[in-house]
């Protein structure tokens, strides 16, 4: 009898497109993509990638990067009707586990391995990297934004949910076109919010950008999406998609630079997404980097810190495969594991008020470290909840002095 595999189903799931690859102890396959809108849920996608690689091999894990918020190891899509729940997925397929990650999250974590050959220099300063966290930001049927920090015994992926800030207006054209844009969003608020993935740093926000400026100027446009704007605008067939693409470049420089002095990201800022690596050469000449830089008294601050466009295809399974070994290494080596933002609690001793050895809980420099996660700044500690039907529950402590050490 063969033996049987074992591995892993891998996948990076956006608004408009799903990319899925199946790692075993054989090694990796090809990564195929499907459009979104040809499958009514993942688990339907998801069934028909597994169907076509059904060889005998083992699959009892998936690891998803998905392009919006996760809680509670389940994802409702920003850009597409997909509801993606680990519990359901489990179930339908006999995994012993799934883990949902942020799609951003997951390509945080491939950043470390990225080779220069395989990253594009925008702008001619400060290209050497530091030490420091690693921003990386992109545009695609939405905005996603992560950043990877060390922490105290490996590095840190932090989600953000970035996208959905107010998109920031730095000249009087720009002023224009935000406020074209919050009469067409407003209706429902007397406070309209024009986001920067809704108004601008997105492919249809690209589409926004290049009918408010039709708009503005009085100039009769024909309809065109994301992809046709750039063609013609790279082509210089039409002068409004080129307005609007150099617009775009421009307000992204200013969104990375402001992300970039939030996070402090001295080790480089990473674009990514389905739209930029598309035109390296027009982002560099564009006002990207003279905007990312235009932070006034920390300008100088900015031109040491590399500003780079990923051109790796697939770069998101490099952190996909390297998130999956560290989850499978953390399985085998204890009692916890970390299911994209929350914990998962093994069956509770019978004594609620005593921490056993095994769970490995220490109070270090403001962090907790369960089996060598680290969960920055928040503090949680099981006890029982208040209707005594559930045995344990997670409590979120303002005093890590409160918190027992073994």
């Amino acid at each position: 009898m063969a033996q049987q595999l074992r591995g892993a189903v891998l996948a990076d799931i956006g608004g408009t497109n799903a990319r899925f690859m199946l790692t075993t102890d054989n090694g990796d396959s090809a990564v195929e993509h499907a459009r979104v809108s040809d499958f009514g849920s993942v688990r339907d996608a998801l069934g028909d990638f597994l169907k076509r690689h059904d060889s005998g091999q083992r699959v009892n894990a998936a690891v998803l990067g998905v392009a919006g918020p996760v809680l509670n190891n389940r994802c409702e899509m920003t850009n597409s009707p997909w509801v993606i729940d680990g519990a359901e997925l489990s179930q339908a397929f006999g995994f012993n586990a799934v883990h949902l990650l942020n799609d951003f999250e997951v390509l945080a974590w491939s950043l470390p391995q990225l080779q220069d050959a395989e990253l594009f220099p925008i702008g001619t300063a400060g290209q050497t990297a530091g030490v420091g966290p690693m921003l990386v930001l992109g545009p695609g049927t939405g905005f996603g934004v992560s950043c990877l920090i060390e922490g105290n015994g490996g590095p840190v992926a932090i989600t953000t949910e970035a996208g959905h800030a107010s998109l920031p207006a730095e000249t009087g054209r720009e002023a224009a076109v935000v406020a074209r844009l919050r009469q067409r969003f407003g209706h429902a608020s007397s406070f309209p919010h024009v986001s920067i993935e809704q108004g601008a740093l997105s492919g249809p926000g690209l589409q926004h950008l290049y009918q408010a400026l039709a708009d503005i100027d009085g100039i009769h446009i024909p309809q065109r999406d994301a992809a046709a704007i750039t063609r013609a605008a790279l082509d210089g067939s039409c002068e409004v998609s080129r307005l609007a693409l150099e617009m775009f470049c421009a307000l992204l420089g200013s969104v990375a630079g402001n992300l970039a002095v939030t996070f402090c990201a001295r080790g480089g800022v990473f674009i990514g997404g389905g739209i930029v690596p598309r035109f390296p050469d027009f982002l560099a000449a564009s006002a990207f980097r003279q905007r990312f830089e235009s932070k006034g008294r920390f300008q100088s601050y900015l031109r040491d810190i590399p500003t780079r466009l990923i051109m790796k295809s697939n770069a998101t399974f490099i952190g996909l495969k390297a998130r999956f070994a560290t989850l499978t290494a953390a399985r085998k080596g204890g009692t916890w594991d970390l299911t994209g933002s929350r914990l998962q609690a093994p069956q509770s001793p019978q004594d609620p008020t005593r921490l056993p050895e095994r769970w490995n809980l220490k109070r270090r420099r403001s962090i907790l470290i369960i089996n060598s996660y680290l969960i920055p700044e928040t503090w949680y500690h099981p006890c029982r909840s208040l209707d005594g039907l559930e045995p344990f529950s997670w409590l979120c402590m303002s005093d890590p002095a409160m918190i027992r050490s073994d």
